[in-house]
């Protein structure tokens, strides 16, 4: 049990498998009471189940903000507090723009990133009172844009940005905003990636360490640690820090290295397009997000 996260009070959004799903159980083993939120009811149920007794789950749709506001009032009622909020719900969507249906497109830009806006607007009244955490789930993708992943990389660098922003909005109430980063990490979003062969392929082209595949389990308790210390940047995969000082460098490399492998792959690219009309998966760093209901 960690005396850090004894007796605190964690939202996890999305947490209903994946990255959200692991985060809640290791955080309630480490002593945390935590609430879970997000779209499918029986898997958030089973997750609770396993962090204890005093976990309890709750459905609500990240992009309705009235109605996460009323699931953040019922949370700090059930416990009297909320110590930390982990905005962790995404959905992802794969293929070129043109080929996408726009509709699923922005789907992705209000889930990832308006509807880690509206997380922070519901839960930041609680968060002041007690002076917590916020911690935004971001990505490689927020480091790195990459052809093909558009949306995905446009809402991580958008939250990202969104909560660098925040972070020196609210300090001066106590509260501390943190910044999440996972490389490919072992969850249904990766692996509904994958299953797409021109995505596979692309990812397969990327430098090492960036195309690989990393366990959960040690990226989850790394974040975990993050928590903990109320970290301003938490990395899952530790050569993600490095990433950092060199990122300046990566629109101009990715921007040439990237044309050419597109230009390789346009004729799959063609041949698929339409089976690229809905995300390639959703989990991995959240399930996708539901209606309200407390």
């Amino acid at each position: 049990m960690s005396p850090q996260l004894a007796g605190q009070v964690v939202v996890v959004t999305g947490a209903a498998r994946g990255v959200g799903a692991l985060t809640a159980r290791k955080l309630a083993q480490r002593g945390a009471r935590v609430a879970l939120v997000g779209l499918e009811p029986a898997e958030l149920k089973e997750v609770a189940a396993q962090c204890g007794p005093e976990a309890t789950s709750w459905e609500a749709d990240v992009t309705d903000l009235a109605a996460l506001r009323v699931v953040a009032r019922a949370i700090q009622d059930r416990y009297g507090r909320i110590d930390t909020v982990i905005a962790n719900a995404g959905i992802a969507l794969g293929g070129p723009l043109l080929d996408s249906d726009p509709d699923a497109f922005d789907r992705v830009i209000q889930v990832n990133l308006l509807g880690s806006v509206a997380t922070a607007r519901a839960f930041l009244p609680a968060l002041t009172e007690s002076r917590g955490y916020l911690l935004q789930i971001a990505s490689l993708a927020a480091l790195t844009p990459a052809p093909l992943m558009a949306a995905y990389c446009a809402s991580k660098a958008g939250v990202e940005a969104f909560a660098h922003s925040l972070r020196a909005e609210v300090a001066h109430q106590g509260v501390k905003v943190g910044v999440g980063y996972l490389s490919w990490t072992d969850t249904d979003m990766v692996r509904g990636a994958d299953q797409d062969a021109v995505l596979r392929q692309m990812r397969a082209r990327l430098p090492w360490p960036a195309n690989k595949t990393y366990p959960l389990p040690p990226a989850v308790d790394r974040l975990v640690a993050g928590i903990a210390r109320r970290s301003a940047h938490v990395y899952a995969q530790p050569w993600l820090r490095g990433m950092q000082p060199v990122r300046w460098l990566l629109p101009s490399l990715i921007a040439t290295v990237g044309a050419r492998d597109v230009a390789k792959l346009a004729p799959q690219l063609k041949a698929t397009a339409g089976s690229r009309l809905r995300p390639v998966g959703a989990g991995g760093e959240a399930d996708t997000t539901a209606r309200a209901t407390s």
